[in-house]
């Protein structure tokens, strides 16, 4: 039986025997007996690694983080989550670095949603708690409950601005699709549908936040599933998010010393 453990691009948790490139943490989700109680728990929602330094992690003990699996950097980005600060040193400063440059750029975004140009300067990084406020400002209306999808705060902007690995709503039917360089496509746990034309002169809904958007537009490339076509980095890579009991030694990973050590 499949846990519920996997991410959708809107943000909530899912049974499925599909399989995922990163696993990721928001906190603890679960009961004392295991089952998923709750949406997220604080403001750090980030993507690890599936295996780092042979840590392992249980996939569903109480009072202690919770992992949760994505297709990709695309449906991760668009729930909310931003590259871990230790497993994924490299993706988070340049996720950071990119963050920077592109501060105050709200030209992406129509007039009225929530920009990503909130206080400092070019010529200081972005620190993580800093994308962490931002991020957690951009996700999600006041609510409750294990299921989110109807509080998520969508931006508005021109699908021909908009950087490859953003993630949008498809006007037509109300579901996420991936952008590359020339399509769109559909998302699905088992990996992205089949492309369409990009279309031309429209303008979109955006499920990935804005902080996102601007880093995708100023240089962070993602990890995109082997499925997507074209551009920026894809990778065929998968690991099982359901029946084993510890994440790590070749099936899934993260720390066991404690949330912490990823709370960079």
């Amino acid at each position: 039986m499949p846990r519920r453990n996997r991410v959708d691009p809107w943000g909530d948790h899912h049974a499925t025997e599909a399989r995922g490139m990163f696993t990721g943490n928001r906190g603890c989700l679960v009961d004392d007996n295991g089952d998923v109680v709750r949406h997220h728990r604080g403001s750090l929602w980030i993507t690890c690694l599936t295996e780092y330094r042979d840590w392992q992690h249980p996939l569903a003990a109480p009072r202690t983080w919770t992992p949760l699996f994505f297709l990709d950097d695309a449906v991760a980005l668009a729930a909310g989550h931003r590259p871990c600060g230790l497993c994924r040193r490299a993706d988070y400063l340049a996720y950071r670095a990119a963050v920077t440059v592109g501060q105050g750029r709200t030209d992406l975004l129509a007039e009225g949603s929530s920009g990503s140009g909130r206080g400092g300067t070019a010529d200081r990084p972005v620190l993580a708690a800093e994308l962490n406020r931002r991020l957690a400002q951009e996700r999600l209306r006041r609510g409750r409950g294990p299921d989110r999808a109807a509080d998520r705060i969508l931006s508005i902007g021109q699908l021909d601005e908009l950087p490859v690995g953003a993630v949008i709503v498809d006007p037509d039917r109300g579901e996420p699709q991936l952008l590359t360089r020339d399509h769109v496509q559909p998302f699905g746990f088992g990996g992205w549908g089949s492309p369409s034309p990009r279309p031309v002169g429209v303008a979109v809904e955006i499920l990935t936040p804005p902080t996102s958007i601007v880093a995708l537009a100023n240089g962070f490339e993602p990890m995109l599933h082997a499925t997507a076509t074209a551009t920026a980095t894809a990778l065929d890579v998968g690991v099982d998010s359901g029946s084993p009991e510890l994440l790590g030694h070749g099936g899934n990973v993260s720390p066991s010393p404690g949330k912490e050590r990823f709370g960079r």
